[in-house]
């Protein structure tokens, strides 16, 4: 485990003020043979109910008290599962449309505590105003966001189309603070960009797994190959990428792999969650909208391929870059991944609420699970030339309290560099500090050109610091 900086979040995932995970919908599902209510603890509950609404300092709603009861019995089962009250349940179905009412701006939590910009949304509310990549909030409304969560943040940027929200911005190099007032608008984000870095090499990049991320990727392919049909490699960018719906990441996989490749498979409970999920359109897309991998080049099939991953890439992420490693179509480079091997199922219970309740556990195309323990990459290269810099300082899903353990034995093999002391930890933010932000894809992409490198059969610049294993907690009992 990390030391105390890490563990209170100081270095946080990137979000673009909404929610990505591994998610699949449906309505609810019920076993056939119910087990009978503990109706001792059921009575506890009741009593405790009447107590508050009896003895408590003050009254309090009835609503209140049994969605909180909710809430409180559904997080203690895993880091991902909550219920979603109406507000929430609605943010979550406009992320994975990749639509959202906001500022249009990717966010993190700073060394400071602030709110840092990753980047604004081009032709967002955010970027129209001049917000730029590495400015710092440091409040919202007037008020202070040191110490607030970044969930809480991003809800209170959230709000209604055509309402104001007003920032107070650090930016390096200017001696005041600066103040926005921005206009809040629906933000429609394209989830994958791409170019071609220099002749023969292009780079497609996937922030986010979302239901037009399949469409938006092969519309983005098709462009790179009308550039230059003689692509001699490609860079497939997955850091920083938290995840999203689990059709976009077998629709991206599917995409360089031989059709009917199986995927990824799930295992839980339920009968439905025992699944595996093949390269077909059946599998990936949302609509009877036609198979938006049909018509790409065949070459993308055989194109070398290097995938980029860091400790930001998680779950639907970690999917992809799972099978291609498995198939041996990519060479996996970057830093060992999160280990969000988790999937989590929409439960609807009324018209505006739900329950995000983790249901099964995927596992790559060879059986191996990623939860607690994430992707390995194949050349493990840090984030710059002299160091992983702040990505080396982020938390795991082995971190989060909670967490679910690994239900496969794990092999012996080398990961990521982690430091435990604190000192090191202290001296990293400070050089980070002294580092313009990093725009990935940019000239100044260490880690892409290490890929470049890699598919020009260059050497490669490997970690300098001598990896350590971080290992899945490892049940006991076989896999059946």
């Amino acid at each position: 485990m990390m030391g105390k900086l890490k563990n209170t979040g100081l270095i946080g995932l990137g979000v673009v003020a909404g929610v990505a995970v591994s998610l699949q919908f449906s309505a609810m599902a019920q076993k056939t043979v119910e087990p009978p209510l503990p109706l001792e603890e059921l009575r506890q509950l009741a009593d405790v109910f009447g107590l508050i609404k009896s003895d408590y300092v003050e009254p309090v709603e009835d609503k209140k008290l049994l969605e909180e009861a909710i809430s409180g019995m559904v997080a203690s089962l895993d880091p991902h599962s909550a219920y979603l009250d109406k507000k929430a349940y609605a943010e979550l179905r406009e992320g994975s449309e990749g639509k959202f009412v906001g500022l249009g701006i990717e966010i993190g939590l700073s060394e400071d505590g602030y709110i840092k910009i990753v980047s604004p949304i081009e032709d967002s509310p955010a970027y129209r105003a001049g917000i730029k990549a590495g400015d710092l909030i440091t409040r919202l409304d007037g008020q202070p966001v040191k110490g607030v969560s970044l969930d809480d943040s991003v809800k209170r940027m959230r709000g209604e189309p055509g309402t104001k929200v007003s920032l107070t911005i650090a930016r390096k190099d200017e001696p005041q603070p600066l103040s926005f007032v921005i206009t809040r608008e629906e933000i429609h984000q394209k989830s994958v960009k791409s170019k071609m870095i220099e002749p023969g090499y292009a780079w497609l990049r996937v922030s986010q797994f979302q239901e037009p991320t399949v469409d938006d990727m092969a519309a983005q392919i098709t462009a790179l190959y009308q550039q230059d049909p003689n692509i001699k490699g490609m860079v497939l960018d997955l850091r920083n990428d938290p995840g999203g719906v689990l059709q976009g990441a077998i629709g991206v996989s599917a995409a360089f792999l031989p059709r009917d490749s199986a995927i990824v498979s799930t295992n839980g409970q339920l009968p439905d969650s025992k699944q595996v999920f093949y390269g077909r359109a059946e599998y990936y897309t949302f609509r009877s909208e036609g198979d938006a991998l049909a018509k790409l080049p065949a070459a993308i099939k055989k194109v070398p391929l290097v995938v980029l991953v860091n400790t930001g890439s998680a779950s639907a992420s970690e999917i992809v870059a799972g099978a291609l490693q498995d198939y041996k179509r990519a060479t996996i480079i970057g830093t060992q991944t999160f280990g969000k091997g988790s999937v989590q199922t929409i439960r609807q219970l009324t018209a505006d609420t739900a329950v995000k309740l983790t249901t099964a556990r995927y596992y790559t195309p060879n059986g191996r699970s990623i939860q607690a323990r994430g992707i390995v990459p194949d050349l493990l290269v840090d984030e710059n030339a002299d160091g992983d810099g702040l990505n080396g300082l982020r938390i795991r899903e082995a971190d989060l309290s909670k967490h679910l353990s690994n239900d496969r034995d794990q092999e012996s093999t080398k990961a990521a560099p982690v430091n435990d002391e604190m000192e090191e930890q202290l001296r990293i933010i400070a050089l980070e500090k002294t580092r313009k932000p990093l725009e990935f894809g940019s000239k100044d992409d260490f880690q892409l050109t290490q890929a470049l490198n890699h598919l020009k059969g260059l050497p490669v610049q490997l970690a300098k610091a001598e990896p350590v294993v971080v290992q899945a907690e490892v049940k006991k009992e076989s896999h059946k």
